[in-house]
C-alpha cells in the first residue's frame, strides 16, 4: 500500500512538471528563470528515466522479500523527494516569469524598470535558497501525516540524502 502511495505522488509530481509551459522570447531565453525553469524540467525527465536497481532474489524468502520491499520504497521515497524539489524549484521560476511579464506588460524591458526586475529576481533567488532538502522533506512528511499515510517504513531525511548526495554530489 504505502508503496503505491509515494509512486502515486511521484506521479503527480512528475505530471505538473510534464505540464509547465513557458515560450521565452530569445532575448528572454538566458534570462535566469528561464534558465532555473528548463534545468528542473530536464532533471525531472532524467529521473523518470533512471531505471529501478534492485538485486534479483529467486530465493522466495520472506526476509529477503521484506529487504526487497524496503528497497522499492526506499527508491521510490527518494526519487519524490527529488522530484518534489525539482517541482518547488520551477514553481518559484513559474512565479518569476508571471512576475516579470506583469512588469513588462508584453514590452522589452527599459531602465525604469530596473528596480522592479531586480527586486524579482533577488525573490526568485531567496525563494530557490528557502527550497533546502530538510523544507521538501517537511511538506512530504507533513502532507503524508496529515492524510494519515503509514510512514514507518519510510527513509530518513539523512538516508535520501546519502543516496541523493552521492547521485547528485550534494545534499543541500
Amino acid at each position: 500500500m504505502r508503496i503505491a502511495e509515494i509512486i502515486g505522488d511521484y506521479r503527480n509530481i512528475q505530471t505538473y512538471i510534464a505540464a509547465i509551459r513557458a515560450s521565452p522570447s530569445t532575448e528572454e531565453y538566458n534570462e535566469e528563470g528561464y534558465i532555473v525553469l528548463r534545468r528542473c524540467v530536464a532533471a525531472a525527465q532524467a529521473l523518470l528515466a533512471q531505471p529501478f536497481q534492485t538485486a534479483s532474489n529467486n530465493r522466495g524468502d520472506d526476509e529477503q522479500d521484506k529487504l526487497h520491499l524496503r528497497r522499492i520504497i526506499a527508491d521510490a521515497s527518494i526519487r519524490r523527494f527529488r522530484a518534489q524539489k525539482l517541482y518547488l524549484q520551477a514553481t518559484a521560476a513559474l512565479r518569476w516569469i508571471n512576475a516579470r511579464n506583469a512588469v513588462l506588460q508584453g514590452h522589452r524591458p527599459h531602465s525604469g524598470q530596473t528596480p522592479a526586475l531586480q527586486q524579482i529576481r533577488a525573490t526568485l533567488r531567496a525563494e530557490l535558497g528557502s527550497i533546502t532538502d530538510a523544507r521538501v522533506e517537511l511538506s512530504l512528511r507533513s502532507a503524508d501525516d496529515s492524510a494519515g499515510k503509514w510512514l514507518g517504513e519510510d527513509p530518513s531525511l539523512q538516508q535520501i540524502l546519502r543516496v541523493v548526495g552521492g547521485a547528485q554530489g550534494s545534499g543541500r
